[in-house]
């Protein structure tokens, strides 16, 4: 298996209320991003690792993460898009053509598990399309559009998805260009594979693999590193 990592950190995170981008900030004295690296720079399949970011930060990122820790695999700054699919493209079409199947993983998610990642990706390699996700804690209501509930769906159909989400190259790359063409936004990678009727297979993570989305997250994150 010849794999690619694309991560995303081109976002702005603006809920936490810092003028740095979030996965900068540093978390257990580095920073989010290096985490997620060092993740995918030790796993053998992956040969090489893409990171998607602002123009503005690709200097920033250069020196004070990719430099300075000075990962195995060789690492590729792309320039990010205006919406975080755009920017996911941006990285997928800079993935090396030998590559068979490519990770997209979140820069804000920093306490994946190797062994998870290396789960998806073989789960990814039989089925083409995979994606790491948990059961859902909570009950979930549909509500219409004056928030009075409509439904209870069944809890035990209910996942809540996070990333890597891994791809087939091809197929992803389909279904990125296929939503380019019909103006179509999704909120994660998997649904714009959905749209090409693939099924996607998901693998069980674990709860600790959080988005850094809000102060209250990093918190949380530090008090997970520490156990």
């Amino acid at each position: 298996m010849i794999a690619s990592a694309v991560v995303v950190a081109a976002g702005k995170g603006t809920r936490m209320g810092q003028t740095v981008n979030k996965v900068y900030i540093h978390l257990g004295g580095k920073p989010v991003l290096y985490y997620s690296l060092k993740v995918f720079d030790d796993i053998d399949c992956i040969k090489e690792i893409i990171v998607v970011v602002s123009k503005e930060e690709m200097g920033y990122c250069q020196q004070n993460v990719i430099k300075k820790y000075s990962f195995k695999k060789p690492i590729k700054l792309v320039e990010g898009g205006s919406e975080r699919q755009h920017s996911v493209y941006n990285g997928l079409i800079n993935t090396s053509k030998h590559s068979e199947i490519v990770a997209i993983h979140d820069g804000a998610r920093p306490l994946i598990d190797k062994e998870i990642v290396l789960n998806t990706l073989e789960q990814a390699y039989v089925y083409k399309a995979a994606a790491v996700g948990v059961p859902v804690k909570d009950t979930i209501k549909i509500v219409d559009e004056d928030n009075f509930i409509v439904s209870t769906p069944d809890r035990k159909f209910l996942w809540a998805i996070q990333t890597p989400q891994v791809f087939e190259r091809g197929l992803i790359i389909d279904a990125h260009q296929k939503a380019i063409k019909e103006g179509f936004i999704g909120t994660d990678d998997s649904v714009l594979v959905e749209r090409l009727d693939y099924k996607v297979k998901v693998v069980e993570g674990n709860y600790k693999n959080i988005k850094i989305t809000t102060p209250e997250d990093l918190i949380v994150a530090e008090a997970f590193l520490k156990k």
